[in-house]
């Protein structure tokens, strides 16, 4: 990578954070292309060298988003064999990385994970949920061979339901507020996954 092309990144690099600080404060409406480059301490002319548009840094933050997410993914879902490991452990190795990845990424929830998601966002999110509904259907099915696929990728859905609706109250919460929170968000999972995987 020349110079020129690091300083680029490095500019694009400045925006995208901007606009996800923004974001997260104030949602994806209420938001304008002039009052992310005022956040990320440039004009508007220096920003529409980059983005065409509000949507356009949109979908640039979801390919980020998406390269940290199958990341946290990664950290979730790969390694040991999850199939085998008691449910109690299970759900703490797939929830622990995902509360991270929430809290690392404020403006992720404002954009992507919120049920009233804009026509224009919805392309762009897609392939994170495909993604995650792919590995979360493998890993139940693993752990219930037998079971109807159409039975387990529902009960998938709802597991990840589950954890979206309560990872707003745990991202706003502080300490052991949050672990509490934590905690219940696991407890219910356990008590939802058990029966269905016993």
């Amino acid at each position: 990578m020349t110079g020129r092309q690091a300083r680029g990144q490095a500019r694009m690099d400045q925006i995208l954070t901007a606009a996800a600080e923004a974001f997260a404060e104030s949602g994806y409406e209420a938001v304008s292309t002039n009052a992310i480059a005022a956040r990320a301490g440039i004009s508007p002319g220096s920003l529409y060298q980059f983005f065409a548009n509000k949507d356009d840094i949109a979908h640039a933050l979801a390919e980020r988003y998406a390269r940290a997410l199958s990341e946290a993914h990664g950290a979730a879902f790969d390694g040991a064999d999850l199939a085998a490991v008691p449910l109690d452990e299970l759900i703490a190795v797939i929830t622990g990385p995902l509360v991270e990845f929430n809290l690392d990424h404020r403006g992720f929830k404002a954009l992507f994970a919120r049920p009233d998601l804009p026509p224009s966002l919805t392309a762009a999110v897609a392939p994170l949920h495909a993604a995650l509904l792919g590995r979360v259907t493998a890993l139940l099915a693993a752990r219930s061979p037998g079971r109807p696929e159409a039975d387990v990728e529902r009960t998938a859905t709802v597991a990840i339901q589950l954890v979206r609706a309560m990872m707003p109250l745990i991202a706003a919460a502080d300490g052991a507020h949050r672990d509490a929170l934590v905690g219940e968000l696991r407890a219910v999972l356990h008590g939802y996954l058990e029966p269905v995987l016993r």
